[in-house]
């Protein structure tokens, strides 16, 4: 699971950098976009924030998943020397 968190975290990443060069390039200012430059950088900005919420959720999966593995591990161990 902690490697579809980071994948979805780079995902964000991606379209926050791309919030962020839109809101910089004149494509802001073509007819039918949405023109207002403050509207990319917030999207960009919200964007970045999710997608670092996400990423800190996947290292702590990762973390709580290699913790069950070893506690397992020792379980198991236990058990061997007890037969």
């Amino acid at each position: 699971m902690g490697r579809n968190l980071y994948i979805l975290a780079a995902t964000l990443g991606f379209f926050a950098v791309v919030s962020f060069v839109l809101s910089f390039t004149g494509v802001a200012h073509q007819l039918g976009s949405p023109g207002d430059a403050a509207l990319w950088r917030m999207t960009g900005y919200a964007l970045i924030c999710i997608g670092l919420f996400v990423a800190l959720l996947g290292v702590l999966s990762a973390l709580f998943e290699q913790a069950e593995r070893r506690a397992a591990d020792e379980r198991r161990q236990k058990r061997a020397r007890r037969h």
